[in-house]
Protein backbone atom coordinates (compact mmCIF):
# COMPACT_ATOMS: atom_id res chain seq x y z
CA UNK A 1 0.00 0.00 0.00
CA UNK A 2 1.42 3.37 -1.02
CA UNK A 3 1.49 6.57 1.00
CA UNK A 4 2.57 10.17 0.53
CA UNK A 5 5.98 11.38 1.73
CA UNK A 6 8.13 14.51 1.58
CA UNK A 7 11.85 14.07 0.97
CA UNK A 8 14.01 16.02 3.43
CA UNK A 9 17.55 15.12 2.34
CA UNK A 10 19.73 12.62 0.51
CA UNK A 11 21.29 9.72 2.38
CA UNK A 12 24.82 8.42 2.00
CA UNK A 13 23.76 5.94 -0.70
CA UNK A 14 21.92 8.58 -2.73
CA UNK A 15 18.43 7.62 -1.55
CA UNK A 16 15.97 10.32 -0.57
CA UNK A 17 15.12 10.33 3.13
CA UNK A 18 11.62 11.04 4.42
CA UNK A 19 11.09 11.59 8.14
CA UNK A 20 8.28 9.49 9.63
CA UNK A 21 7.01 8.79 13.14
CA UNK A 22 8.79 5.43 13.12
CA UNK A 23 12.08 6.83 11.84
CA UNK A 24 13.80 7.70 8.59
CA UNK A 25 12.42 6.14 5.42
CA UNK A 26 14.75 5.64 2.45
CA UNK A 27 13.21 6.13 -1.00
CA UNK A 28 15.53 5.71 -4.00
CA UNK A 29 15.47 7.97 -7.08
CA UNK A 30 14.06 10.97 -5.19
CA UNK A 31 15.44 14.41 -4.33
CA UNK A 32 15.16 16.81 -1.38
CA UNK A 33 11.96 18.86 -1.41
CA UNK A 34 9.99 16.41 -3.52
CA UNK A 35 6.59 15.05 -2.60
CA UNK A 36 6.18 11.45 -3.68
CA UNK A 37 4.05 8.39 -3.23
CA UNK A 38 5.88 5.22 -2.29
CA UNK A 39 5.15 1.68 -1.12
CA UNK A 40 6.77 1.18 2.26
CA UNK A 41 8.52 -1.95 3.50
CA UNK A 42 10.20 -1.47 6.89
CA UNK A 43 12.73 1.40 6.55
CA UNK A 44 12.72 1.42 2.74
CA UNK A 45 10.10 2.21 0.13
CA UNK A 46 9.59 1.78 -3.59
CA UNK A 47 8.92 5.00 -5.47
CA UNK A 48 5.52 4.94 -7.13
CA UNK A 49 5.14 8.52 -8.39
CA UNK A 50 6.66 11.99 -8.04
CA UNK A 51 3.81 14.37 -7.19
CA UNK A 52 5.88 17.54 -6.79
CA UNK A 53 9.29 17.43 -8.46
CA UNK A 54 12.41 19.26 -7.35
CA UNK A 55 13.75 21.93 -9.73
CA UNK A 56 16.96 19.89 -9.61
CA UNK A 57 15.29 16.85 -11.19
CA UNK A 58 16.43 16.19 -14.76
CA UNK A 59 15.75 13.52 -17.36
CA UNK A 60 18.02 10.49 -16.86
CA UNK A 61 20.65 9.61 -19.43
CA UNK A 62 19.62 5.96 -19.70
CA UNK A 63 16.37 4.20 -20.54
CA UNK A 64 17.11 1.57 -17.88
CA UNK A 65 17.46 4.05 -15.01
CA UNK A 66 15.38 3.17 -11.91
CA UNK A 67 15.12 -0.44 -13.10
CA UNK A 68 18.84 -1.21 -13.37
CA UNK A 69 20.61 -0.87 -10.04
CA UNK A 70 23.89 0.29 -11.56
CA UNK A 71 23.19 4.03 -11.22
CA UNK A 72 21.49 5.88 -8.37
CA UNK A 73 21.63 9.57 -9.32
CA UNK A 74 21.05 10.16 -13.04
CA UNK A 75 18.00 12.26 -12.13
CA UNK A 76 20.11 14.81 -10.19
CA UNK A 77 21.12 18.09 -11.90
CA UNK A 78 24.85 18.00 -12.68
CA UNK A 79 26.13 20.90 -10.56
CA UNK A 80 24.07 19.89 -7.53
CA UNK A 81 25.14 16.27 -7.98
CA UNK A 82 28.81 17.25 -8.03
CA UNK A 83 28.36 19.36 -4.89
CA UNK A 84 26.68 16.44 -3.13
CA UNK A 85 29.56 14.16 -4.10
CA UNK A 86 32.15 16.63 -2.79
CA UNK A 87 30.13 17.09 0.40
CA UNK A 88 30.42 13.36 1.09
CA UNK A 89 34.15 13.86 1.50
CA UNK A 90 33.68 17.12 3.43
CA UNK A 91 31.31 15.48 5.91
CA UNK A 92 33.50 12.40 6.34
CA UNK A 93 36.48 14.63 7.17
CA UNK A 94 34.54 16.86 9.55
CA UNK A 95 36.81 17.80 12.41
CA UNK A 96 39.95 17.48 10.30
CA UNK A 97 41.40 20.82 9.24
CA UNK A 98 42.28 20.54 5.56
CA UNK A 99 41.89 22.03 2.10
CA UNK A 100 39.34 19.96 0.17
CA UNK A 101 39.49 20.71 -3.53
CA UNK A 102 36.69 20.81 -6.05
CA UNK A 103 35.39 17.49 -7.32
CA UNK A 104 37.23 16.22 -10.38
CA UNK A 105 34.45 15.10 -12.72
CA UNK A 106 34.62 12.09 -15.02
CA UNK A 107 32.75 12.03 -18.31
CA UNK A 108 30.10 9.50 -19.33
CA UNK A 109 31.08 6.59 -21.59
CA UNK A 110 34.50 6.20 -19.93
CA UNK A 111 34.17 3.23 -17.56
CA UNK A 112 36.49 0.48 -18.78
CA UNK A 113 35.43 -2.32 -16.45
CA UNK A 114 31.93 -3.50 -15.55
CA UNK A 115 30.62 -6.56 -13.75
CA UNK A 116 27.56 -7.93 -15.51
CA UNK A 117 25.08 -10.43 -14.10
CA UNK A 118 23.90 -13.36 -16.22
CA UNK A 119 21.33 -16.12 -15.90
CA UNK A 120 19.70 -18.63 -18.20
CA UNK A 121 15.91 -18.55 -18.06
CA UNK A 122 13.12 -20.42 -19.82
CA UNK A 123 12.95 -17.62 -22.38
CA UNK A 124 16.68 -17.35 -22.98
CA UNK A 125 19.81 -15.77 -21.56
CA UNK A 126 19.65 -12.65 -19.43
CA UNK A 127 22.67 -10.33 -19.30
CA UNK A 128 22.70 -6.99 -17.55
CA UNK A 129 22.77 -5.56 -14.05
CA UNK A 130 20.81 -6.43 -10.92
CA UNK A 131 17.70 -4.44 -10.16
CA UNK A 132 18.17 -1.93 -7.33
CA UNK A 133 18.58 -3.93 -4.08
CA UNK A 134 17.39 -7.11 -5.79
CA UNK A 135 18.87 -10.30 -7.27
CA UNK A 136 16.62 -9.88 -10.31
CA UNK A 137 18.62 -9.24 -13.48
CA UNK A 138 17.61 -6.38 -15.77
CA UNK A 139 18.67 -6.99 -19.36
CA UNK A 140 20.32 -3.87 -20.79
CA UNK A 141 20.78 -2.54 -24.30
CA UNK A 142 22.69 0.63 -23.39
CA UNK A 143 24.89 1.94 -20.58
CA UNK A 144 25.94 5.60 -20.58
CA UNK A 145 28.74 5.11 -18.06
CA UNK A 146 30.54 2.38 -20.01
CA UNK A 147 33.01 2.62 -22.85
CA UNK A 148 31.50 2.05 -26.32
CA UNK A 149 33.62 -1.08 -26.67
CA UNK A 150 31.58 -2.69 -23.89
CA UNK A 151 28.17 -1.43 -24.99
CA UNK A 152 28.83 -2.43 -28.59
CA UNK A 153 29.67 -5.97 -27.48
CA UNK A 154 26.61 -6.62 -25.27
CA UNK A 155 24.94 -8.99 -27.73
CA UNK A 156 28.17 -10.93 -28.24
CA UNK A 157 28.78 -11.06 -24.49
CA UNK A 158 25.26 -12.38 -24.02
CA UNK A 159 25.96 -15.10 -26.59
CA UNK A 160 29.20 -15.97 -24.79
CA UNK A 161 27.37 -16.13 -21.46
CA UNK A 162 24.98 -18.63 -23.02
CA UNK A 163 27.88 -20.76 -24.26
CA UNK A 164 29.66 -20.95 -20.90
CA UNK A 165 26.60 -21.26 -18.67
CA UNK A 166 26.66 -24.58 -16.81
CA UNK A 167 24.46 -23.60 -13.88
CA UNK A 168 20.84 -22.81 -13.12
CA UNK A 169 21.94 -19.95 -10.88
CA UNK A 170 23.00 -16.44 -11.79
CA UNK A 171 26.69 -15.75 -12.32
CA UNK A 172 28.98 -12.78 -12.89
CA UNK A 173 30.93 -11.67 -15.95
CA UNK A 174 33.56 -8.98 -15.43
CA UNK A 175 34.36 -7.28 -18.72
CA UNK A 176 37.43 -5.07 -19.07
CA UNK A 177 38.50 -3.01 -22.06
CA UNK A 178 42.22 -3.49 -22.63
CA UNK A 179 44.63 -2.43 -25.34
CA UNK A 180 44.37 -5.85 -26.94
CA UNK A 181 40.61 -6.41 -26.74
CA UNK A 182 37.96 -7.35 -24.20
CA UNK A 183 39.06 -9.40 -21.21
CA UNK A 184 36.11 -11.48 -19.99
CA UNK A 185 36.28 -13.09 -16.55
CA UNK A 186 33.30 -15.22 -15.52
CA UNK A 187 32.67 -16.34 -11.96
CA UNK A 188 30.40 -19.16 -10.74
CA UNK A 189 29.16 -20.01 -14.24
CA UNK A 190 29.64 -23.74 -13.62
CA UNK A 191 32.15 -26.34 -14.77
CA UNK A 192 32.53 -26.56 -18.54
CA UNK A 193 32.69 -29.83 -20.41
CA UNK A 194 35.34 -30.28 -23.08
CA UNK A 195 32.89 -29.56 -25.89
CA UNK A 196 31.69 -26.39 -24.18
CA UNK A 197 35.28 -25.23 -23.73
CA UNK A 198 36.02 -25.80 -27.39
CA UNK A 199 32.89 -23.99 -28.60
CA UNK A 200 33.45 -21.06 -26.21
CA UNK A 201 37.11 -20.82 -27.24
CA UNK A 202 36.20 -20.74 -30.92
CA UNK A 203 33.65 -18.01 -30.22
CA UNK A 204 36.20 -15.90 -28.32
CA UNK A 205 38.64 -16.25 -31.21
CA UNK A 206 36.01 -15.33 -33.78
CA UNK A 207 34.89 -12.25 -31.83
CA UNK A 208 38.41 -10.92 -31.31
CA UNK A 209 38.23 -10.98 -27.52
CA UNK A 210 41.59 -10.97 -25.75
CA UNK A 211 40.83 -13.59 -23.11
CA UNK A 212 38.18 -15.71 -21.44
CA UNK A 213 38.71 -16.95 -17.91
CA UNK A 214 36.34 -18.76 -15.57
CA UNK A 215 36.95 -18.61 -11.83
CA UNK A 216 40.47 -17.32 -12.59
CA UNK A 217 41.26 -20.29 -14.88
CA UNK A 218 42.25 -19.11 -18.35
CA UNK A 219 40.07 -20.92 -20.90
CA UNK A 220 41.62 -19.19 -23.90
CA UNK A 221 43.92 -16.21 -24.31
CA UNK A 222 44.41 -15.27 -27.98
CA UNK A 223 46.24 -12.12 -26.87
CA UNK A 224 47.47 -11.05 -23.45
CA UNK A 225 45.21 -8.27 -22.12
CA UNK A 226 47.50 -5.27 -21.85
CA UNK A 227 46.91 -1.96 -20.09
CA UNK A 228 49.23 1.05 -20.02
CA UNK A 229 50.43 2.52 -16.75
CA UNK A 230 52.06 5.67 -18.04
CA UNK A 231 54.54 4.46 -20.65
CA UNK A 232 54.68 0.90 -19.28
CA UNK A 233 52.64 -1.92 -20.80
CA UNK A 234 51.38 -4.48 -18.29
CA UNK A 235 49.69 -7.78 -19.11
CA UNK A 236 47.12 -8.03 -16.34
CA UNK A 237 46.03 -11.35 -14.78
CA UNK A 238 42.40 -12.54 -14.67
CA UNK A 239 40.38 -10.60 -12.12
CA UNK A 240 43.04 -7.93 -11.69
CA UNK A 241 42.01 -4.74 -9.91
CA UNK A 242 41.98 -1.67 -12.16
CA UNK A 243 40.66 1.81 -11.51
CA UNK A 244 37.22 2.20 -13.07
CA UNK A 245 38.32 4.79 -15.64
CA UNK A 246 41.64 5.58 -17.25
CA UNK A 247 41.05 9.31 -16.80
CA UNK A 248 40.55 8.98 -13.04
CA UNK A 249 43.60 6.75 -12.74
CA UNK A 250 45.72 9.30 -14.61
CA UNK A 251 44.39 12.15 -12.46
CA UNK A 252 45.27 10.26 -9.28
CA UNK A 253 48.69 9.34 -10.63
CA UNK A 254 49.40 12.96 -11.58
CA UNK A 255 48.45 14.22 -8.09
CA UNK A 256 50.50 11.53 -6.37
CA UNK A 257 53.44 11.96 -8.74
CA UNK A 258 53.63 15.71 -8.19
CA UNK A 259 53.59 15.23 -4.41
CA UNK A 260 56.33 12.60 -4.46
CA UNK A 261 58.52 14.13 -7.17
CA UNK A 262 61.29 15.02 -4.68
CA UNK A 263 61.41 11.50 -3.25
CA UNK A 264 64.31 9.31 -4.34
CA UNK A 265 62.95 6.08 -2.84
CA UNK A 266 59.20 5.47 -2.80
CA UNK A 267 57.12 2.70 -1.23
CA UNK A 268 53.88 1.79 -3.01
CA UNK A 269 51.65 -0.13 -0.60
CA UNK A 270 48.69 -2.16 -1.91
CA UNK A 271 50.41 -1.70 -5.27
CA UNK A 272 48.20 -3.96 -7.39
CA UNK A 273 49.52 -4.34 -10.92
CA UNK A 274 51.54 -1.12 -10.67
CA UNK A 275 49.32 1.79 -11.68
CA UNK A 276 51.26 4.07 -9.32
CA UNK A 277 54.57 2.22 -8.98
CA UNK A 278 55.36 2.03 -12.67
CA UNK A 279 54.58 5.71 -13.24
CA UNK A 280 56.59 6.79 -10.19
CA UNK A 281 59.54 4.67 -11.34
CA UNK A 282 60.19 7.15 -14.14
CA UNK A 283 61.77 9.43 -11.49
CA UNK A 284 62.23 7.39 -8.30
CA UNK A 285 63.28 3.98 -7.11
CA UNK A 286 60.11 2.14 -6.11
CA UNK A 287 59.43 -0.74 -3.76
CA UNK A 288 55.98 -2.20 -4.52
CA UNK A 289 54.22 -4.21 -1.82
CA UNK A 290 51.15 -6.26 -2.73
CA UNK A 291 49.41 -9.30 -1.28
CA UNK A 292 48.18 -10.80 -4.55
CA UNK A 293 50.87 -12.90 -6.24
CA UNK A 294 49.44 -12.62 -9.76
CA UNK A 295 49.18 -8.83 -9.59
CA UNK A 296 52.72 -8.51 -8.23
CA UNK A 297 54.03 -10.81 -10.96
CA UNK A 298 52.34 -8.66 -13.62
CA UNK A 299 53.93 -5.54 -12.12
CA UNK A 300 57.34 -7.22 -12.08
CA UNK A 301 57.09 -8.33 -15.72
CA UNK A 302 55.97 -4.87 -16.77
CA UNK A 303 58.95 -3.23 -15.08
CA UNK A 304 61.43 -5.72 -16.52
CA UNK A 305 60.34 -5.17 -20.11
CA UNK A 306 60.07 -1.37 -19.76
CA UNK A 307 62.83 1.07 -20.58
CA UNK A 308 63.80 4.28 -18.82
CA UNK A 309 62.70 3.26 -15.33
CA UNK A 310 64.54 3.53 -12.06
CA UNK A 311 64.94 0.36 -10.01
CA UNK A 312 61.64 -1.37 -9.18
CA UNK A 313 61.47 -4.08 -6.52
CA UNK A 314 58.48 -6.08 -5.36
CA UNK A 315 57.42 -7.78 -2.16
CA UNK A 316 54.46 -10.07 -1.64
CA UNK A 317 52.99 -9.27 1.73
CA UNK A 318 49.57 -9.19 3.36
CA UNK A 319 49.57 -5.66 4.71
CA UNK A 320 46.48 -6.28 6.82
CA UNK A 321 48.14 -9.11 8.71
CA UNK A 322 51.70 -7.81 8.54
CA UNK A 323 51.97 -4.09 7.79
CA UNK A 324 55.35 -2.59 7.03
CA UNK A 325 56.84 -1.42 10.31
CA UNK A 326 57.86 2.18 10.88
CA UNK A 327 61.49 1.06 10.89
CA UNK A 328 61.07 -0.51 7.45
CA UNK A 329 59.25 2.58 6.20
CA UNK A 330 62.06 4.87 7.30
CA UNK A 331 64.11 3.57 4.36
CA UNK A 332 61.85 5.65 2.08
CA UNK A 333 61.32 9.35 1.59
CA UNK A 334 58.01 8.97 -0.24
CA UNK A 335 55.02 6.67 0.14
CA UNK A 336 51.65 6.04 -1.51
CA UNK A 337 49.01 3.65 -0.22
CA UNK A 338 45.75 2.69 -1.94
CA UNK A 339 43.95 0.08 0.18
CA UNK A 340 40.53 -1.54 -0.37
CA UNK A 341 37.38 0.07 1.07
CA UNK A 342 38.23 -1.15 4.57
CA UNK A 343 41.18 1.23 4.60
CA UNK A 344 44.55 0.57 6.23
CA UNK A 345 44.21 1.22 9.94
CA UNK A 346 47.11 -0.91 11.17
CA UNK A 347 49.38 0.19 8.33
CA UNK A 348 48.49 3.82 9.02
CA UNK A 349 49.61 3.40 12.63
CA UNK A 350 53.04 2.32 11.40
CA UNK A 351 53.22 5.16 8.87
CA UNK A 352 52.32 7.59 11.65
CA UNK A 353 55.31 6.40 13.69
CA UNK A 354 57.66 6.72 10.71
CA UNK A 355 59.41 9.83 9.44
CA UNK A 356 58.62 9.39 5.75
CA UNK A 357 58.34 13.05 4.70
CA UNK A 358 55.89 12.73 1.80
CA UNK A 359 52.80 10.51 1.94
CA UNK A 360 49.87 10.14 -0.46
CA UNK A 361 46.72 8.31 0.65
CA UNK A 362 44.27 7.12 -2.02
CA UNK A 363 40.84 5.87 -1.00
CA UNK A 364 37.46 4.87 -2.39
CA UNK A 365 35.84 5.22 1.05
CA UNK A 366 35.83 8.68 2.70
CA UNK A 367 34.87 7.20 6.08
CA UNK A 368 37.88 4.90 6.39
CA UNK A 369 40.05 7.57 4.80
CA UNK A 370 39.06 9.97 7.59
CA UNK A 371 39.99 7.38 10.21
CA UNK A 372 43.38 6.72 8.61
CA UNK A 373 44.12 10.42 8.14
CA UNK A 374 43.35 11.10 11.80
CA UNK A 375 45.91 8.44 12.75
CA UNK A 376 48.53 10.08 10.51
CA UNK A 377 47.78 13.59 11.76
CA UNK A 378 47.99 12.46 15.38
CA UNK A 379 51.38 10.98 14.46
CA UNK A 380 52.73 14.34 13.36
CA UNK A 381 51.69 14.60 9.72
CA UNK A 382 50.23 17.76 8.23
CA UNK A 383 47.37 17.23 5.80
CA UNK A 384 48.06 19.48 2.82
CA UNK A 385 45.12 18.74 0.54
CA UNK A 386 42.33 16.32 -0.35
CA UNK A 387 41.06 15.96 -3.91
CA UNK A 388 37.70 14.21 -4.48
CA UNK A 389 37.41 12.36 -7.81
CA UNK A 390 34.11 11.21 -9.29
CA UNK A 391 35.19 8.12 -11.18
CA UNK A 392 32.01 6.26 -10.16
CA UNK A 393 29.62 8.42 -12.14
CA UNK A 394 26.00 8.60 -10.90
CA UNK A 395 26.76 6.26 -8.01
CA UNK A 396 27.12 7.23 -4.33
CA UNK A 397 30.80 6.27 -4.35
CA UNK A 398 33.63 8.79 -4.53
CA UNK A 399 37.41 8.48 -4.71
CA UNK A 400 39.80 10.83 -2.92
CA UNK A 401 43.53 11.53 -2.85
CA UNK A 402 45.02 13.02 0.33
CA UNK A 403 48.53 14.48 0.50
CA UNK A 404 50.50 14.69 3.75
CA UNK A 405 53.91 15.88 4.88
CA UNK A 406 56.07 15.53 7.98
CA UNK A 407 59.45 17.12 8.73
CA UNK A 408 62.08 14.40 8.61
CA UNK A 409 64.01 13.83 11.80
CA UNK A 410 67.77 13.84 11.60
CA UNK A 411 69.31 10.45 12.08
Amino acid sequence: MSARFTIKKLGAQGDGIAETESGDLFIPFTLPGETVTAARERDRAMLMAVLEASPLRIDPACRHFTECGGCALQHFEAAAYRQWKRDKVVHALKGIDCDIGELVACAPHTRRRVVLAARRTETGMLLGFNRHLSPEIISISECPISLPEIVGALDRLKALADLICATTKSFRMAVTVTGSGLDVAAHESGKLGENQRRIASNFVMAQGFARLSIDDEIIIEPRKPVVMFGSVAVAVPPGAFLQATEAAEQTMADIVGAHLERAKKVADLFAGCGSFALRLAAKSEVHAVEGDAAALSALDRGSRFATGLKRVTGERRDLFRRPLTFKELNAFDGLVFDPPRAGAEDQSKQIARSDVPFVAAVSCNPVTLARDLRILIDGGYTLKSVTPIDQFLWSPHVEAVALLEKPRRRR
